[in-house]
């Protein structure tokens, strides 16, 4: 059990009752990489902040996904009646934000919260709750940022004299790496993105390290990856490459391999799944900037696993995006690119039915 009281506690009276005010630190949240400490809170982000200036996109963009926190929540044990988690307003514009509130596989509720509100709350009942493996009888919970709107924590909220722990986690630790596809912005709510369906679905820490428009496999990404605590990984791999154009039929194969033997150096032996791309009927057989169609990429991707496979390497797999999401789903790419909210969902199902099944052990 981490020791909770090294969080510090606060105590005022709210609308309904005196409340605890828990300070956020950094062993409250699962799914970052690094964090931003200002003195309004902590800001959860999935790339090294502090090396920011190492991770070069046009307009910064890759540093700016990495700031959206897809899969990251906060994880604690409570038997309180109420959770309040006090946020940093969001420069959102006119769209909402929502955070939900997960048990187990379970999500117990979903809060919509408006432009400019510094606040989410939860009522629960705790008798609903999972006990922690542990062996400690306080249900764990799992609170969900939402997946695109950066979100600084202040602190959150629990009943005066509820107990509070921050249960150890044995759950197998997956780091998924991919796209806007990945990442799931139009999702339904945070634990819908098909990361978090699947991690659910399977009782996994997660790790989503999908970003919109960035997957092209840089190799300081491939570092982060190899650095990031895991027994288990998948790389959805070719869109955004075959979207700008920056790797070809020279470069592309030889990126795929330099990933993987990059997270080889220090997870040698993990199952590593290799995803190739969902279905997106404008792109199968249409060229790109450099001459390479989704099909293309597809190919290559399967020929470099092939490679990796006969030089050694036996635990990584191969699976094809489109057994995850093929033709007969298209009708659910409102963009012909990117999955509605119900495409998600079903690719996390599929995931959690084709994938992960061979992944864990």
């Amino acid at each position: 059990m981490v020791n909770a009281g090294t969080l510090p506690r606060l105590c005022h009276r709210s609308h309904g009752g005196c409340m605890t005010t828990i300070v956020a630190g950094e062993v409250l949240f699962q799914g970052a990489v690094s964090f931003d400490r200002t003195a309004e809170g902590l800001a959860p982000v999935r790339l090294p902040v502090a090396q920011a200036g190492l991770f070069p996109s046009p307009d910064d963009m890759l540093m700016q996904r990495a700031w959206s926190p897809s899969g990251v929540r906060l994880r604690f044990a409570t038997d309180s009646s109420r959770l309040r988690v006090s946020i940093v307003p969001a420069d959102t514009g006119e769209e909402q934000c929502i955070f939900d509130l997960s048990c187990g596989a379970r999500i117990l509720d979903s809060r919509t919260v408006a432009p400019g509100s510094d606040q989410v709350d939860f009522r629960l009942d705790p008798s609903s709750g999972n006990a922690s493996a542990s062996g400690n009888d306080l249900p764990v919970y799992e609170i969900w940022l939402h997946q695109w709107h950066p979100t600084r924590v202040s602190s959150l909220q629990i009943d005066d004299g509820a107990r509070f722990a921050l249960p150890p986690d044995d759950r197998p630790r997956w780091v998924a790496y991919g796209s806007s596809i990945s990442m799931c912005r139009t999702a339904a709510s945070p634990a819908r993105t098909w990361p978090a369906v699947a991690a659910r679905e399977h009782g996994l820490a997660l790790t989503s390290l999908g970003f919109g428009g960035q997957c092209h496999l840089d190799p300081l990404v491939g570092m982060v990856l190899r650095d990031l605590p895991a027994d288990l990984m998948t790389l959805k791999l070719g869109i955004n490459v075959y979207g700008g154009g920056s790797l070809n039929v020279r470069s592309y194969p030889a990126a795929v391999i330099g990933l993987v033997r990059i997270i080889r150096e220090r997870h040698p032996r993990i199952p590593i799944g290799v995803i190739t791309s969902i279905i997106s009927p404008d792109r199968e057989r249409t060229p790109n900037a450099v001459g390479c169609t989704l099909e293309d990429y597809r190919a290559m991707t399967r020929d470099a696993v092939e490679r990796l496979r006969r030089a050694g390497d036996e635990t990584l797999l191969l699976f094809e995006g489109t057994d995850l999401f093929g033709e007969a789903d298209a009708q659910l790419l409102p963009d012909g690119l990117h999955p509605n909210p119900e495409g998600y969902e079903l690719i996390g199902k599929r995931v959690a039915e084709l994938v992960l099944p061979a992944l864990i052990r």
